[in-house]
Formats: C-alpha cells, structure tokens, sequence
C-alpha cells in the first residue's frame, strides 16, 4: 500500500535537494499519513489519512 492519503490524495513528492553550489541531488518529501480507522459505507475501515485532514476535520475516527 503506497503512503498516500485517501482523502486528500497527498502522495510522496519528488525534486531536488540543491546545495549551495546549486549541486542538484535528488529526495522526496513524504506525507505525513497515519493508519487511522475511519468509518467507509457503514464498516469501520483502516486506512491511511493525512494528518492535515485530520486536523482539519474532514474525516471522523470510527
């Protein structure tokens, strides 16, 4: 399962880490995503969810 929000779909983001110099090294930026229980057609369901949405209340916790 990939680090990627079911709500929001923030993902992990790519680019460059640039020194200085402006030597070009590649990184990622991963979303902060939790396992959390959320409640999906009636079921409660473990999913991952970014902790973005859950601050601002997008989703409720089962």
């Amino acid at each position: 399962m990939a680090r990627k929000c079911v709500v929001t779909g923030r993902k992990t983001r790519s680019g460059n880490s640039r020194s200085h110099a402006m030597n070009a090294n590649k990184r990622k930026w991963k979303s902060n995503v939790q396992k959390v229980r959320v409640m999906i057609d009636g079921k409660p369901q473990k999913v991952y969810v970014s902790a973005r949405a859950l601050k601002s209340g997008k989703i409720k916790r089962a």
